[in-house]
């Protein structure tokens, strides 16, 4: 192994964080699935069963059972978070709990919508239980990876190329909703037994498919013992180069500064997971129910959505470097805020545009880029602030901490819209005030986060920060 000096740049081995990733593109592959599908599922279920003659009076209970799931995930998310740092296998920490959780998900999953078809909720209900379980045991381990094996400086960076990843996974999972259309097969002739199973059978079976494989991909190439050793002196020198003003001791709690900082990022997370979630979680159903659209234009949306998530993803850790985290999420959050006023003003202004128009409005696909590029800017920049406040031993914990805050705003937001849903007069087009009303209050909270500098960073760029480093 190179012995690496103290002057010398911090150099991020981008073809081991491209490996890492894999284990990011099968969770959003899945997830974008199970998104997108799995709340009309739930709908057309629950109006059959309760004789409801409108989709909004059962959006309460589809909210619950998305909810349901995300709270198992918001207890279980720090429990393996803990366990995965106390773990020692030849294999690593980590990665124990990634194998396990894949190949339970990638079994469950399928049998989602094989359970819908022969019209069984309890049955379809109890499968989404399982596959967020385990998934919560393959998240943290693999989202941990990053930080486990990058210094602290270069975690933006790094999970710029990690959550472009993921957004391969995610984009590939739209494709496959786009082309195996949920309206086609509840639009079928005939009873539910007798329309086109593979129209909603194919994206759970694909998906479960390609997460078996990015798993064995990330286990095949990405040595967890081996790096630990490689990594180590860089990993000590981004301890001396963060951005907190107080530092991180091992061997003594959080400072005051640095847990009033934990609590503000963990808080403000928690009010813009709020917003996002809560629009994505009904966007199929604003679709088909308020629009009067194919379920694909939203596929679509979701799609553009994405790229500008992508381009934030590669340039929000440059960023990052030039004005710091905090004001690049600030930024982002800014930019989130101004989507979601131009969405509702274009919603309420021009009537031709929205409820029960039929189309799907050709402003949506801007808003929905510009709302991607700057939720890219808070998310690649969050994460690292949080895992900034601990030290190498606790990056699971704090892992944990990350996600059992956007898991509480995933568990709460299906709930509280879809009973704001069931005020009279209330309908679909709500989404935008929604979020509107928990991006304002993510960003009052995020300014009041101190205790942070600016720092330039010395890394190697262009093809230099490539390394020389073997996997």
């Amino acid at each position: 192994m190179e012995k690496v000096n103290n002057t010398s740049p911090l150099k991020l081995n981008i073809k081991r964080t491209c490996l890492i990733g894999f284990a990011f593109f099968g969770i959003l592959l899945l997830w974008q699935v199970y998104d997108s599908i799995c709340p009309t599922l739930l709908t057309e279920l629950f109006m059959d069963v309760f004789n409801a003659t409108s989709e909004e009076e059962v959006q309460y209970l589809v909210g619950i059972m998305m909810a349901f799931d995300n709270l198992a995930a918001l207890i279980l998310l720090p429990i393996f978070g803990n366990l995965s740092d106390k773990t020692k296998s030849p294999i690593g920490k980590r990665m124990p709990y990634i194998l396990v959780g894949t190949f339970v998900c990638a079994v469950a999953f399928p049998f989602i919508p094989i359970l819908f078809h022969y019209h069984n909720l309890v049955g379809m209900i109890i499968m989404m239980f399982i596959v967020v379980i385990f998934m919560m045991m393959y998240r943290n381990p693999a989202v941990s990876l990053m930080p486990d094996m990058t210094p602290k400086p270069l975690r933006s960076r790094a999970n710029g190329i990690i959550n472009i990843m993921g957004y391969i996974g995610g984009a590939f999972g739209t494709v496959v909703c786009i082309i195996f259309s949920l309206s086609n097969y509840l639009s079928g002739k005939g009873s539910w037994e007798y329309n086109n199973i593979w129209a909603i059978e194919a994206p759970f079976l694909i998906a479960s498919v390609l997460m078996v494989v990015s798993a064995l991909v990330l286990f095949f190439t990405v040595k967890e013992n081996k790096i630990a050793l490689e990594v180590k002196d860089e990993m000590s020198r981004g301890e001396a180069l963060s951005e907190l003003e107080e530092k991180v001791d091992d061997d003594k709690p959080l400072s005051k500064a640095n847990k009033i900082m934990l609590i503000l990022i963990l808080v403000a997370e928690f009010f813009w997971f709020m917003a996002d979630n809560g629009i994505s979680t009904y966007m199929t159903n604003y679709t088909i129910y308020y629009l009067g659209a194919n379920s694909s234009a939203n596929m679509i949306n979701t799609i553009v959505g994405g790229v500008g998530s992508v381009i934030g993803f590669a340039i929000g850790g440059v960023i990052a470097s030039k004005i710091s985290r905090k004001w690049t999420i600030v930024g982002g959050i800014g930019i989130v805020l101004s989507s979601y006023l131009l969405w509702m003003i274009l919603g309420f202004s021009v009537p031709s545009l929205h409820e029960d128009s039929g189309t799907f409005p050709v402003y949506l696909y801007i808003i929905w880029f510009i709302k991607g590029f700057g939720f890219s800017l808070i998310h690649v920049n969050s994460y690292p602030m949080v895992v900034e406040l601990t030290n190498s031993k606790k990056i699971g914990k704090f892992t944990g901490l990350y996600y059992a805050s956007s898991m509480g705003a995933q568990t709460l937001t299906p709930i509280l819209l879809g009973l704001i849903l069931l005020a009279p007069e209330s309908t679909f087009g709500i989404l935008p005030i929604y979020g509107l009303c928990c991006i304002a209050l993510a960003l009052i909270i995020f300014l009041f986060i101190k205790n942070v500098k600016p720092v330039k960073t010395n890394f190697k760029k262009g093809l230099d920060s490539l390394g020389d480093n073997d996997l």
